[in-house]
């Protein structure tokens, strides 16, 4: 496996790993897959990496802005998704890894994360990478006609931004 920049050609196995998710119905509150514009558009620039067996994407991670303001460009929101077919394999772990390293490299102090307490791996994977959970949100949204919790989760660098 390599670890590798996500380009604009990647988007289709990027998309189709997105659509995985969508129906565990546990991985996002979206409930369709965005174009590239709008994919692209919501990311920042930096720290987009795909996961790349036999050359087919098997899973990616990207962040996010979590606010305009500038006292906020060092937070940066998760995105991460494994194939169906590849879970379970450490794929999501060594994601992880170099997500934190690339964001700690672009200046990022601090990662946060928001997902569904029923996706225990993906709560796992987070704590595993030295996240911890800051809180819980009751009934912070409806998924279709549901209302569903969400936990908040954080990890704070011990490398940048400690001055």
């Amino acid at each position: 496996m390599e670890i590798i920049p996500i380009h604009k050609d990647h988007f289709p196995e990027i998309a189709e790993i997105y659509r995985q998710g969508l129906e565990t119905g546990h991985a996002t509150f979206e409930t369709t897959v965005p174009t590239w514009e709008e994919w692209d558009k919501g990311k920042l620039k930096r720290s987009r990496l795909a996961a790349i067996i036999d050359h087919t994407v098997v899973g990616w991670a990207a962040l996010s802005a979590v606010s305009d303001r500038c006292v906020y460009g060092g937070v940066a929101e998760v995105s991460i998704y494994i194939s169906n077919n590849h879970q379970g394999k450490g794929i999501g772990k060594a994601l992880m890894q170099k997500l934190i390293e690339e964001s700690e490299g672009n200046g990022i102090w601090t990662l946060q994360s928001g997902m569904f307490p029923e996706n225990e791996a993906t709560v796992a994977l987070h704590i595993n990478a030295g996240f911890r959970i800051i809180g819980h949100r009751e009934k912070v949204g409806k998924l279709g006609d549901t209302w569903r919790d969400t936990i908040i989760m954080e990890r704070r660098s011990k490398t940048i931004g400690i001055n």
